[in-house]
Parts: C-alpha cells; sequence; structure tokens
C-alpha cells in the first residue's frame, strides 16, 4: 500500500512538472515580470510583492483574474492597470509557467531589493521648461483619498492630434502638476469651481514619445514610442522609480485630453 502511495504521489508530482516549464518561465520572468518583480522574484520597490517562492497556484490565480479584469483595486490604481494589460497577453501556458518558475525560487531575504533593469530605469523625458506659457492646461482633477488637486498640460503636437482625433504623434508630451491641497482641518479645501486649492506643490509626471523611444523596452511592457518620469518639486529626476509608478494614468491622460478637444 505504502508503495502504491509513493508511486501515486511521485505520478501527481511528475504531472505538474511536465505541465510548467520552469526555464520558458524564467525567460518571461527576466524579460517582463523582472521589471517590478525582479528575475528573481524580488521586487525593486517595498510598493511590490516578491513572487519568489510564492505558492504556483497563488500566482497562477491571481494572473488568471487579472487577465479576465477580475481583480480590480480601488480606483484603477496603476500597478492594477500595468498588471491588467500584462495578463491579457499571457496564454495559459506562460501563466503556468511563469507561476512554477517563481515558485521553485528560495524565498526573499529580509529588506532585500532587486535592481531596476537598466533599459526600463532610462527615459527620454527631460523637464519642459516654460510649459506654462507653451502647452494648453486642459484637465484638473480632485484625488479625495490622497487630498491632491492635480493639473494636466499638453504639449502643441499632442493637442493638434488631439483635435484632429488622430493618434498622438512623437513629440507629443503630457504633463502634470500634482499639489497637496489646502486644509481646513483634515478636509480638503474647494474652490468656486468646485476643485481642491492647491497649496504645496509635491512633484510632476510626465509622458513623451519620440522616434525609437521604445525600441529597448520588452514587448509586452511597450507602449509604443513612450516613455515616463516622474520629477520632484525642484524638476529633478526621482530615482528608484518603477515602471508601474511611471505609467501612472497613462491611458486616462490622453482620453482626457480627447475628450476636451472634442467638445472644443
Amino acid at each position: 500500500m505504502k508503495k502504491v502511495l509513493g508511486l501515486a504521489i511521485f505520478l501527481a508530482v511528475a504531472q505538474v512538472a511536465q505541465a510548467a516549464n520552469i526555464e520558458a518561465g524564467k525567460d518571461l520572468a527576466a524579460a517582463v515580470c523582472a521589471a517590478c518583480h525582479g528575475a528573481n522574484g524580488v521586487s525593486v520597490s517595498d510598493a511590490l510583492p516578491n513572487l519568489a517562492a510564492q505558492r504556483a497556484a497563488y500566482i497562477e490565480a491571481q494572473l488568471k483574474l487579472y487577465k479576465d479584469g477580475t481583480r480590480k483595486a480601488p480606483g484603477a490604481t496603476s500597478p492594477t492597470l500595468t498588471m491588467q494589460a500584462i495578463a491579457a497577453q499571457l496564454s495559459a501556458e506562460d501563466i503556468a509557467n511563469t507561476a512554477a518558475y517563481f515558485a521553485s525560487l528560495p524565498g526573499a531575504a529580509a529588506g532585500a531589493k532587486s535592481p531596476q533593469l537598466p533599459n526600463l530605469a532610462k527615459t527620454g523625458v527631460t523637464f519642459p521648461e516654460g510649459y506654462k506659457e507653451s502647452f494648453t492646461k486642459y484637465h484638473t482633477i480632485n484625488f479625495p483619498a490622497t487630498k491632491q488637486v492635480r493639473y494636466y498640460y499638453a504639449n502643441k503636437a499632442a493637442v493638434a492630434a488631439a483635435k484632429a482625433g488622430k493618434p498622438l504623434p512623437d513629440g507629443s508630451v503630457l504633463f502634470v502638476e500634482v499639489y497637496a491641497a489646502k486644509l481646513d482641518g483634515d478636509k480638503p479645501v474647494t474652490g468656486g469651481d468646485g476643485f481642491f486649492v492647491a497649496d504645496k506643490l509635491l512633484l510632476y509626471t510626465a509622458m513623451a514619445r519620440d522616434a525609437g523611444w521604445g525600441k529597448d523596452i520588452p514587448e509586452m511592457l511597450r507602449n509604443d514610442n513612450w516613455n515616463y518620469a516622474i520629477f520632484t518639486a525642484d524638476k529633478q529626476h526621482r530615482a528608484g522609480v518603477t515602471l508601474a509608478q511611471a505609467r501612472e494614468g497613462r491611458r486616462k491622460n490622453s482620453a482626457f485630453l480627447l475628450r476636451r478637444c472634442r467638445r472644443e
């Protein structure tokens, strides 16, 4: 009986091993997952989970939920949107292989972090000096959860294309000022226009595109030729920004601009 039971367990494990190709999962992890979770399952940021030694069934289940759009987060956060976009491109085999690879790894040491991929850490986006004079302010949004108000700007190339109903071309720049709202106690003060009154400038976010800017980015992570950046209040690139953070609001920014131009 023990021999039979042992053989059954062996066969079950063998079937699982045959169902997933760990080496293929490793290749996919190195090309795509490493951008946020590290090639060895150790994430690049405290804001992102380590996947090393996580159960394969759990990883596989979460990827499937991202793929079919079931897994969501309040406000459709940037990491969630990024994961949905990536998972949508994965086959069932890709998901099984990736889950098996991360499950095969030893757990991360306390406090360990992976370096960012060099081709994703760099960006072609520079701070657009003089943007208030040359760009069009096209949108404002309150963010009650973070007690912020954000102002959205676009350069002439982006505005011209949006007004013509065309995709934003190379040379387009979308730029956002992020302010802490003025508070009355712990509540944001709202102005007569319905928006929070801006207080302290916190940072800037930017997305821009130019010819060839997407060529070094893995296909599953690429958004055509778009590059992204976050700048500190003194106009310096913020170091250690993950891909998901830098891409924050990328679809929304374009959608806001297109809607604004269609109304005019």
